[in-house]
């Protein structure tokens, strides 16, 4: 009989590995019958789970001791449900074999929690993470980054740490993925970082994909100019080129009312201050259109003006430097001694502050007595930063107290920078310009006149001179600095206009489309464009009237090099005191050395005349058709050395000015009483040219164009009304620009003076004129290969035997003629045996026969020509001129091997006179 239910625990707690099916119960499983040991009625024979499609079942292991075992019926996973409850109730095997009247113990909750296991990795919840710094700041942190676990625990599920991957990065990470700098950022080393982070969970299973995290820097907003290049470099002949053409100014939000901003480009290591033409001073007056007559006190030496041979001296910009113990001589008669009341004195002057704590008075330009007194009759000296004018009259009737003495006080005395500086005397009044501005003298001190003397006077430069109160007459006042283009001029003033064109500069700052700028826009150039002064109120006007400011460089050759750019800026703010200060920018112009001209003079570089052209009152022109071209070279496209190196560039014809042309006499001098070069001063005209005269040549010299330059040399002659002496000239011409930074090839040229017969004896000829045939084998065109024939004359010896054989002093005296005319004969005749090239004119050309010469044949032997030498004496000289021009016909090959035959004295002698 089945008396007594099953008997199991309440409660049950158990744990399973997810993905596993054995589930570990605590207490374990097992249902108990008080009817035991009553077959069926004791035994257990099942365990009954209630619940919703519960993944478990429970089997039993023994019915005698009613042990069983839960287990799972499919896998179970713990990241769809942690844990689970349900009933569980034990069955005996009722009364009987088949179970009749069996029954159930009481029901015993179940609780099974799912074990689990690091199956999932940590992932980002983001693919990039991004983030923006100030620079210069540590932050403690920039952002986070966040990572998630998928699996159910709390031991895998959550994340543990965080690691940045990337090496040799100034961040760091904590644990719960917050990133910060470990040291100051600085934008203009780097403007973005990217760096890698993984993350580990707590089961240190490590994420599969590192993720990507941006740190921007931003630059701290710092008051100034933006985007301008440092750099800016300048091509010759391109024009106004802007130097800031995307400026902007940026005020960081500050409350600003107004700007003031300076331009300042300083070229005072370039040339005399700036870049300016290289002109000699005389050039560069007459360009300017000044007055005539200016003397030049320090001009290049040469033969001619050698008082500044011994001077230290900048050949490039003909500028020489005193170091207080030199000093020039002006020759007697450079300078008159008169110089009216009307003239000036300029120069190009850079000094420094005077040496010692007296300073002493430093010369530039003194007139004074040359022995026995030491009276100063005019001087231009500086004097502790001062610049003094003294100018002392010479006395007459009026023996009063007159002006003597003008001071000028100028900081640029004594700056140690280039000034050009202009003296105006209109006595009494004296006026100073000094780089175009006027100054008034702020002292003039009187004297009296000083009497008139027999002493006479030395100009000097550089330092005075001291004739007397010493023993020894001597230099002293001596000038400390740099000296240049120191002219005067006597008789006239110059006007303000002239002054300012001397002393331009062909380089400076310069506004494009000054139409455009903004409302409210105030600018200022200094005379020289160096400085540009632009004020407005309106950022965005500024900012686009700074984007016009450009440099220029009107040189067609200008001096290469660097030119430093500084631009300042003063801000005013709203009803505030401490306002934004705006840095300074520092750059450069480089500008790029000019393509090198080469200067070529070409033309007929021989040619002869007949002497009675020289002799004529015109003359004869010496370059008719000279020609003078310049080219430079240029390279197609940009290459490198090597390339520049192995391919040629390509030659253009340029077009600019010259500064002078010279047509030098080669060997010896002109002899002003026989001959002459001459120029119509007509030809001048027009022109910015001028000239002077010389034995040694002819100069023509003025900044003007290549082909006004050709016109004028194309009207220089020669002429000598006294040809005897005289069969040939040779001349050289040779042109420059930029007072010899360029110079052209050295032309030369050779004229012959062609001696005709003696007329007295043309008398006596019939025949003075040969056939056309014989002329044009003297006269080849240019081109042509063929050797130019010599014509034939007799020996001389031979004649001198027929004269003495003869005993006829009529005789006699006629061979001392034909010897004579031999002699000129054979100098006229090897003027044809000069190079092919050589320009005969022969529209005045007359070629005469000696009656008493014979032509012969190279095989003649002498014998053969004694005898028909006397022949020829007895025969008419009409016939024997037939004769000769019969042979001519016959055979022109034979002629070209015809040879001279004459005496070695002789010989010698006439080419030496060729």
């Amino acid at each position: 009989v089945n008396k007594h239910k099953p008997w199991i625990e309440t409660s049950y707690h158990g744990i399973i590995t997810e993905n596993n099916d054995t589930v570990i119960l605590d207490p374990p499983l097992v249902a108990l019958d008080k009817d035991a040991p009553v077959p069926f009625a004791g035994e257990i024979c099942a365990f009954k789970i209630h619940g919703q499609e519960m993944p478990f079942e429970a089997v039993v292991l023994n019915k005698t001791s009613g042990e069983g075992r839960l287990r799972a019926k499919s896998p179970v996973d713990c990241e769809l449900q942690k844990e689970y409850t349900f009933i569980i109730q034990a069955y005996d095997c009722g009364s009987g074999p088949g179970g009749r009247n069996w029954k159930k113990s009481h029901k015993a909750v179940v609780h099974i929690q799912v074990k689990d296991v690091n199956e999932f990795s940590p992932a980002f919840k983001e693919s990039v993470y991004k983030a923006t710094v100030t620079e210069g700041k540590i932050y403690d942190s920039i952002l986070q980054v966040e990572a998630i676990d998928e699996d159910c625990s709390p031991q895998y599920s959550q994340i543990c740490n965080y690691e940045i991957v990337t090496t040799d990065v100034p961040f760091a990470i904590d644990r719960n993925g917050n990133i910060r700098n470990t040291e100051k950022l600085n934008y203009d080393n780097q403007h973005q970082y990217e760096i890698k982070v993984t993350a580990f969970d707590c089961g240190q299973k490590h994420a599969m994909e590192d993720v990507l995290v941006q740190v921007n820097v931003k630059p701290v907003c710092k008051p100034g100019w933006q985007d301008w290049n440092k750099r800016i470099e300048y091509k010759p002949g391109s024009g106004s080129k802007p130097l800031f053409p995307s400026i902007h100014l940026e005020t960081c939000d500050g409350p600003v009312s107004s700007i003031h901003t300076t331009i300042e480009l300083q070229t005072n290591y370039i040339g005399k201050g700036c870049d300016r033409e290289t002109y000699s001073e005389k050039s560069l007056q007459k360009l300017c259109g000044a007055s005539s007559g200016a003397i030049d006190l320090l001009p290049s030496p040469s033969a001619t003006t050698n008082w500044t041979a011994g001077l230290l001296m900048d050949n490039n910009d003909m500028i020489f430097k005193f170091d207080g113990k030199q000093g020039a001589k002006i020759p007697d008669g450079i300078v008159p001694k008169n110089l009216t009341d009307q003239f000036t004195i300029t120069l190009w002057m850079k000094h420094g502050p005077s040496p010692g704590l007296r300073a002493e008075k430093e010369t530039i330009l003194c007139n004074s007595d040359k022995t026995e007194m030491n009276r100063h009759h005019y001087a231009l000296y500086v004097h502790n930063c001062r610049l003094v004018f003294l100018l002392r009259k010479d006395f007459d009737q009026a023996d009063t107290f007159r002006p003597a003495e003008f001071h000028w006080k100028l900081d640029q005395i004594c700056d140690k920078e280039w000034h050009y500086y202009v003296v105006n005397v209109e006595f009494p009044v004296v006026t100073l310009y000094m780089d175009g501005t006027t100054y008034e003298p702020y002292l003039v001190t009187n004297d009296w006149p000083i009497h008139p003397s027999h002493i006479a006077m030395q100009l000097t430069v550089g330092a005075c001179w001291q004739g007397g109160e010493v023993t020894k007459p001597r230099f002293a006042q001596y000038f400390h600095g740099s000296l240049a283009s120191l002219t005067i001029r006597p008789g006239k003033i110059e006007s303000q206009k002239v002054i300012s064109c001397l002393q331009a500069c062909k380089e400076g700052l310069d506004i494009n489309s000054l139409e455009s700028l903004g409302q409210g826009i105030k600018y200022h150039f200094n005379p020289s464009q160096s400085v540009l002064v632009v004020e407005g109120d309106d950022i965005e006007n500024i900012n686009q009237a700074l984007q016009k400011v450009s440099y220029i460089n009107s040189r067609q050759f200008p001096t290469a090099g660097v030119r430093r750019l500084k631009v300042s800026s003063k801000v005013q703010c709203f009803g505030e005191d401490v306002c934004i200060s705006i840095p300074d920018i520092d750059a450069y112009v480089m500008v790029f050395q000019a393509n090198e001209p080469k200067i070529t003079i070409s033309g007929t570089d021989h040619f002869a005349r007949p002497a009675a052209q020289f002799e004529s009152e015109r003359g004869v022109t010496l370059l008719p058709d000279i020609r003078i071209v310049s080219t430079v070279t240029k390279m197609e496209h940009p290459m490198d050395e090597h390339d520049r190196a192995n391919k040629p560039g390509v030659l253009e014809e340029m077009l600019h000015n010259l500064d002078f042309c010279d047509v030098l006499v080669m060997g010896t001098e002109l002899d002003p009483k026989q001959e002459c070069l001459e120029l119509d001063h007509a030809a001048l005209q027009g022109k910015h040219l001028d000239a002077t005269n010389s034995t040694a040549g002819y100069s023509v010299y003025g900044v003007d164009s290549m082909n006004n330059y050709e016109q004028v040399l194309r009207q220089i002659r020669y002429r000598n009304w006294d040809t005897s002496a005289t069969f040939d000239r040779k001349f050289r011409v040779k042109c420059s620009e930029l007072n010899g930074r360029y110079t052209s090839n050295e032309f030369n040229l050779e004229v012959n003076i062609l001696h005709s017969s003696n007329s007295n004896l043309m008398d006596h000829v019939n025949h003075m004129i040969v056939q056309p045939q014989f002329l044009q084998s003297v006269h080849h065109p240019e081109g042509s290969t063929s050797a130019v024939h010599n014509s034939v004359v007799p020996s001389v010896a031979t004649i001198v035997i027929i004269i003495c054989v003869s005993i006829l002093i009529f005789i006699i005296t006629l061979g001392v003629y034909r010897i004579r005319t031999a002699h000129q004969h054979s100098s006229a005749d090897n003027e044809g045996s000069k190079e092919n090239e050589m320009d005969w004119d022969d529209s005045a050309l007359t070629i005469t026969v000696n009656p008493m010469e014979k032509y012969e044949k190279p095989h003649q032997t002498e014998e053969e020509s004694d005898e028909e030498d006397i022949e020829d004496e007895e025969e008419d000289t009409t016939s024997a001129e037939s004769d000769e021009s019969e042979e001519e016909e016959e055979d022109e090959e034979e002629e070209e091997e015809v040879i001279v035959q004459k005496r070695d004295k002789q010989k010698v002698t006439r080419q030496e006179q060729l």
